[in-house]
C-alpha cells in the first residue's frame, strides 16, 4: 500500500511574516537560505529597507465613519481586491518542490497579483494555466531581464503573450549581480534538476575579445546590458503594457514617464544588487512627487506588516510587491504557506485602516503619516 502524503499545515506559533521567516530557516539548507535571505555586501540596504518602514509613523484619526470600507484598488484598468502582489522570485523549487506552481495557486486563491520571474524553475505556460482559471485572481505579469539575443527575447515575449500574461515587468537595476557575500560563503549552486527552464534555448552570449587594458565588466558584460533605446525596442515588440522595476532616481522616473510606460516599481532588488542605496520607503515619495500622477507606482523591499502596506499607499504607491516573505511561507507549507502569508498581510492591512480611520485606500494620503515638528 502506498503511503498518503501528509497534508500541509501552518507550523504552530506562526502568526506573523517574521514567524514564517524564522521557521523557514529550519526548513531550508544553507545553500537555499543564503540565496533567499541574503543581500549584497554588508547588507546595509537589506536592513534599511525594513527599518525605514518601522521609522515611518502613522497618525490616526478617530470617530470616523467606516461603513463600506474596503481594500480595493484600481491598477492598469483593473479592480483588484487588495494592493498586494507577489514579486518575481527566481528558482522557487529550491524552497519547495511545488515551486512557482504553489505560489500561483495561492496568489490566485487570495486575489493577489503575481509577477513570474524570467528565472522561474517552472515553464511560464504551466503557471499561466494554473493561475488564469481562478475567477477572483489578480493580474498576472511576466518579469523580464532582457536577454542578450533579440530574437530569443522576442520569442519569449510572444510566449508570455500567448500564455495570457497581462503585462511585462523589465528589471533594470541588475545589469550585473551584486557582491553577495552570503552566497559566496555558502558556495551557492543550483541544486540538480533546478534551472531557469524558460531560458533553456537562449543562445550563448557572443564572445568578446578584450584588448589590453579593457575591463571584462565594462567592455564585456555591460556591452549587452539594456539601455533606454532597448526600452523603446521592447515597447515596439509587444502589445503588453510595460513597467520598469528597479527605479530609484526621480530623473529616471521622469524619463520613463516621457516614454509613456505603464508604470514603475520602486525597488532596490531587496538589497541584493548594490549595497548602501537608500531604502525604498525613503525614495518612494520623491518618485511620487517627480511623476505627479503620470503613471502608477508600485514598491517593494522590507514590507512585513499590514501597516507597511498602508504607509506605502500614503507615500504615493498604488500597490506593493512581496518577495522574501512568501518564499518563506512556501518553504514552510507550500501553497498553504504562501496563502497564509498573503492572508496575514491583508488582514493586518484592514486592521491598520480601521484603527487609522481610513475606510478606503483612496483616503490614504500623506496626511495619514506623522511628521515631527
Amino acid at each position: 500500500m502506498s503511503s498518503i502524503p501528509a497534508l500541509a499545515v501552518i507550523p504552530p506559533g506562526v502568526v506573523t511574516l517574521a514567524d514564517h521567516e524564522a521557521h523557514a530557516r529550519t526548513r531550508m539548507d544553507d545553500n537555499a537560505w543564503a540565496y533567499f535571505s541574503g543581500g549584497a555586501a554588508d547588507e546595509i540596504t537589506l536592513r534599511a529597507n525594513r527599518s525605514a518602514w518601522d521609522n515611518c509613523l502613522l497618525h490616526p484619526r478617530v470617530l470616523r465613519q467606516m461603513a463600506g470600507g474596503h481594500t480595493r484598488i484600481e491598477l492598469l484598468g483593473r479592480t483588484l481586491a487588495h494592493p498586494i502582489l507577489l514579486a518575481p522570485v527566481a528558482f522557487q523549487r529550491m524552497a519547495h518542490p511545488d515551486g512557482e506552481l504553489a505560489s500561483a495557486y495561492a496568489a490566485a486563491a487570495q486575489g493577489a497579483g503575481m509577477v513570474l520571474s524570467t528565472q522561474a524553475s517552472m515553464p511560464l505556460e504551466t503557471l499561466a494555466s494554473a493561475y488564469l482559471g481562478e475567477a477572483h485572481r489578480g493580474p498576472l505579469w511576466f518579469q523580464l531581464y532582457m536577454p542578450h539575443d533579440r530574437g530569443f527575447t522576442r520569442e519569449l515575449i510572444q510566449r508570455a503573450e500567448h500564455a495570457g500574461f497581462e503585462a511585462l515587468v523589465l528589471t533594470v537595476d541588475a545589469p550585473s549581480s551584486g557582491a553577495r557575500d552570503r552566497e559566496r560563503r555558502a558556495g551557492f549552486r543550483l541544486p540538480e534538476g533546478i534551472s531557469a527552464v524558460n531560458l533553456q534555448n537562449l543562445p550563448p552570449a557572443p564572445h568578446i575579445t578584450l584588448q589590453p587594458g579593457q575591463s571584462a565588466m565594462f567592455d564585456g558584460l555591460l556591452t549587452m546590458a539594456p539601455t533606454w533605446s532597448d526600452i523603446e525596442w521592447l515597447m515596439a515588440n509587444t502589445r503588453l503594457p510595460l513597467l520598469l522595476k528597479g527605479v530609484l532616481h526621480p530623473d529616471d522616473a521622469r524619463q520613463a514617464a516621457a516614454l509613456q510606460l505603464a508604470g514603475l516599481i520602486v525597488s532596490n532588488h531587496g538589497g541584493r544588487t548594490l549595497d548602501t542605496v537608500p531604502a525604498t520607503a525613503a525614495v518612494l515619495p520623491r518618485i511620487a512627487k517627480a511623476l505627479d500622477g503620470a503613471m502608477p507606482i508600485l514598491v517593494d523591499g522590507g514590507i512585513r506588516r499590514g501597516t507597511d502596506v498602508l504607509k506605502a499607499i500614503a507615500l504615493g504607491a498604488s500597490a506593493v510587491l512581496l518577495g522574501r516573505p512568501y518564499a518563506y511561507g512556501l518553504a514552510n507549507a507550500g501553497a498553504l504557506g504562501v496563502a497564509h502569508v498573503l492572508r496575514l498581510l491583508r488582514d493586518e492591512l484592514e486592521i491598520a485602516m480601521a484603527l487609522c480611520g481610513c475606510p478606503t485606500l483612496a483616503q490614504a494620503t500623506p496626511e495619514l503619516l506623522f511628521r515631527p515638528d
